[in-house]
């Protein structure tokens, strides 16, 4: 049993990176949604780190060295946890 609440544990700290705060650093989780390749082929993978630096019509993070801009209906699909 005590795998399973730390699995329950884990689950309650996700959050879509159109929530995650702007300046912090995160690790991606998962990928759920129709993009999910196309996010991937971005290099929105999971295991990655990214920073989130700037909130608005469009997301602006820090991926492997590179800031790309994602729409927020990309974003809600990659789902982070803290670093």
């Amino acid at each position: 049993m005590p795998h399973a609440e730390a699995q329950d544990l884990e689950t309650d700290t996700l959050q879509s990176l159109t929530q995650a705060s702007v300046g912090c650093d995160f690790r991606i989780r998962f990928l759920a949604g129709p993009a999910c390749d196309q996010l991937r082929r971005l290099g929105f993978c999971e295991s990655i780190q990214v920073r989130k630096l700037a909130n608005g019509r469009n997301l602006i993070c820090s991926i492997c060295g590179t800031r790309m801009a994602l729409s927020r209906d990309l974003a809600d699909q990659v789902k982070v946890c803290p670093v």
